[in-house]
């Protein structure tokens, strides 16, 4: 993480298998998420709501624009990646927004990952069932 040049703020977010690199830059608040419009890429309001909760906590909706390349897992993973990017992101722009990011939780890195399949099991915690026979 680290600013690529004055007017330019890199950082980069996790969660589940997603990975979201995201860059901000001063502007009227559009975002581009894979080269696709905002509203496009993440169909879900829910989803979107989600993303943009960093601006909404440090009160600075439509200050910037955002810029981000996901890959991996699902939508609601890839949401949740560039929530934490956005405001890692913003802490890069000015260090005195952590202290208010970090309260709503938006700095901290959800470390849940899916289980691996045991061998002999038919998931990562079922079991077979048990007959004395």
């Amino acid at each position: 993480m680290g600013a690529a040049s004055a007017d330019k703020y890199y950082a980069t977010g996790r969660r589940k298998t997603s990975i979201a690199r995201v860059w901000l830059t001063p502007g009227e608040g559009e975002m581009i998420v894979n080269g696709k419009e905002f509203n496009d890429y993440f169909g879900r309001e829910v989803l979107r709501l989600l993303v943009e909760q960093p601006f909404e906590a440090v009160s600075a909706t439509g200050k910037f624009n955002v810029s981000a390349t996901v890959k991996g897992g699902g939508k609601s993973g890839q949401a949740g990646a560039m929530l934490l990017g956005i405001a890692r992101a913003l802490v890069e722009y000015d260090p005195e927004l952590r202290s208010v990011l970090k309260k709503q939780k938006f700095l901290t890195r959800d470390p849940r990952e899916k289980e691996r399949m045991k061998c002999g099991q038919p998931g990562a915690r079922k079991r077979y069932q048990y007959s004395k026979r």
